[in-house]
């Protein structure tokens, strides 16, 4: 890939990266202004009131599941893909150190990475993926149809791009959900969340 080629992957990601639509960036402001100047606090109850929502797809282990299955655990949602060159990384390895920080209120919360690439993120190569952040991130996927669906309950903007070489990149939303153990969106954060800070907001929320 050329350099003027990743220059414009790189702009693409930092557009979805803030909703990738008008309705998506709108409110990714909203959410990413407490985180911008540090306060850290939940969205306002009528913007979170909007996200959210029943899901079916199938685990890292081949099991089908459902947002009901989760019900009495904080979730922290992220959807990405695997071959995602840096805003996926980054988000899951702020997770895990957030996770690392918290102690014993660690086991309330159950961290999803869902895919957005289902045609190459099979559930194998998830478990994979997950494993190397060590900190029991589960990996959810599913049909094209239920990828979608899912999405939309959490206004993720994702689409699929060619690179150049033959192969794809999809630019998407990049924003880090905290469910309630109700199935309630509690909060929001940006991918670049310093870890220190999710922590503290995370043991908040469950503590």
């Amino acid at each position: 890939m050329t350099l003027d080629s990743r220059l414009k992957q790189r702009r693409r990601i930092q557009f979805f990266a803030i909703g990738g639509t008008l309705g998506a960036a709108l409110l990714a402001l909203v959410i990413a202004l407490p985180i911008l100047v540090g306060t850290h606090r939940a969205a306002p109850p009528a913007i979170l009131s909007g996200i959210g929502g029943p899901f079916k797809l199938v685990d890292q282990n081949g099991r089908t599941v459902t947002d009901a299955d989760f019900r009495g655990k904080w979730l922290l949602i992220y959807f990405g893909y695997t071959h995602c060159p840096d805003a996926c990384p980054t988000a899951l390895n702020a997770i895990a150190e957030a996770l690392d920080r918290l102690g014993p209120d660690r086991e309330k919360i159950q961290p999803l990475f869902v895919t957005l690439d289902p045609a190459r993120d099979t559930p194998a190569v998830l478990k994979d993926y997950t494993a190397a952040f060590r900190s029991n991130i589960l990996g959810l996927t599913g049909s094209a149809e239920q990828i979608a669906a899912a999405a939309r309950e959490y206004r993720i903007a994702f689409e699929k791009h060619p690179t150049g070489d033959g192969d794809y990149g999809i630019d998407h939303s990049s924003l880090i959900f905290l469910v309630d153990p109700a199935g309630k969106a509690n909060a929001f954060f940006s991918d670049q969340t310093a870890p220190d800070r999710l922590a503290r907001r995370l043991g908040e929320a469950v503590g």
